[in-house]
């Protein structure tokens, strides 16, 4: 049974000795260690054993196990050395050759400047809140002031989903919410996506996006509306940035007016970029119409308030002399890069 034994052991170095992948080692166990390996066998036999020599046949058969496998352990990590030298060959780094580098994304001009117009907002008390993008005719309209008959509700201008939902043509419905809440006083900004039924072109898109902003309180007046918003204009187009207010007409505000910027281009002299009148007009503003307090609950003779909005691409395009909105939407990494 020893020199059986002895063979075995010298049969399964040999091989391994002689072996040049791994998966010959792999073959090489199954053949002396497996279930029908030869050592394995050899304890199949030891029935036929006499009793008092099968310790030590049973010793011998442990031994010849150990030697086989801790050749065959060294024979593999021979095998994962030599591959892994060669691999390292193969895969040779030159540290001297320039790193490429890595692109990171960056802020759209978009988010550039509606940060910077929350900063500015945030910093004076206000609030950031946001409203439905599919809203009710009631909330988009009619609580706005704005009748059945109004212009403004043709569905040329308007995308309707059904009468009553339409796709919002201004944050100023995410005021009424607010309001109706009846937590006062308010003091909030609504930032935002607006759809309305318009051709793509250099300075219209049927999405854009807008910042309306409103205060409700007590003793609020015009004066304060324009204070508010000369710092607004300096805070965002410099600190010479001189304001003219326009008398206009929104239905949701009364008195209302729009508000001009003096030309950060060629301040205020007159250019290419602001049309000879050294002026820019830049947002719509006003005092919140009475019956628009009324229709979201608050009383008009206790409370005021002033309201205004921008939009969004308008900033942007302005404070990075863009003149082309749809440079905007279209993801041309030359473009955005620069910012």
């Amino acid at each position: 049974m020893k020199d059986k034994l002895q063979n075995i052991v010298s049969e399964a170095l040999s091989q391994i000795n002689g072996s040049e992948e791994m998966e010959r080692l792999n073959e090489i166990k199954v053949a002396f260690l497996g279930k029908k390996g030869e050592l394995t066998s050899i304890l199949k036999s030891m029935k036929d054993v006499a009793p008092e020599e099968r310790p030590k046949v049973g010793q011998m058969v442990n031994e010849a196990r150990v030697e086989i496998e801790q050749k065959l352990e060294e024979k593999k990590a021979a095998f994962t050395k030599k591959l892994k030298e060669e691999q390292i060959k193969r895969e040779t780094i030159d540290v001297t050759l320039p790193a490429k580098k890595v692109a990171t994304g960056h802020r759209h001009p978009n988010t550039i400047a509606l940060e910077e117009i929350e900063d500015f907002f945030v910093g004076m008390g206000y609030e950031v809140v946001e409203g439905p993008e599919v809203e009710y005719d009631y909330y988009n309209f009619e609580a706005l002031n704005i009748p059945a008959n109004h212009p403004a509700k043709d569905e040329q201008d308007t995308f309707y989903i059904n009468p009553e939902i339409v796709l919002r043509t201004q944050t100023s419905s995410t005021q009424v919410h607010e309001m109706e809440k009846g937590k006062l006083p308010i003091r909030m900004i609504a930032p935002g996506r607006v759809f309305r039924s318009d051709e793509v072109d250099a300075t219209h898109s049927p999405s854009f996006h807008q910042v309306e902003g409103l205060v409700i309180d007590k003793n609020v007046t015009f004066a304060d509306l324009k204070g508010t918003l000369q710092e607004f204009a300096k805070e965002i187009f410099g600190e010479d940035t001189k304001v003219k207010f326009r008398p206009h007409h929104f239905p949701f505000t009364e008195p209302s007016a729009e508000m001009d910027v003096s030309c950060f281009k060629c301040g205020g002299k007159g250019c290419r970029f602001c049309k000879g009148s050294g002026w820019i007009e830049i947002l719509g503003c006003g005092m919140v119409h009475p019956h628009v307090l009324e229709m979201s609950g608050i009383n008009p003779d206790e409370y005021v308030g002033f309201a205004f909005g921008v939009g969004l691409e308008r900033i942007a395009l302005l404070k990075y002399e863009i003149d082309d909105m749809r440079l905007l939407y279209e993801n041309d990494d030359r473009f955005l890069e620069q910012f």
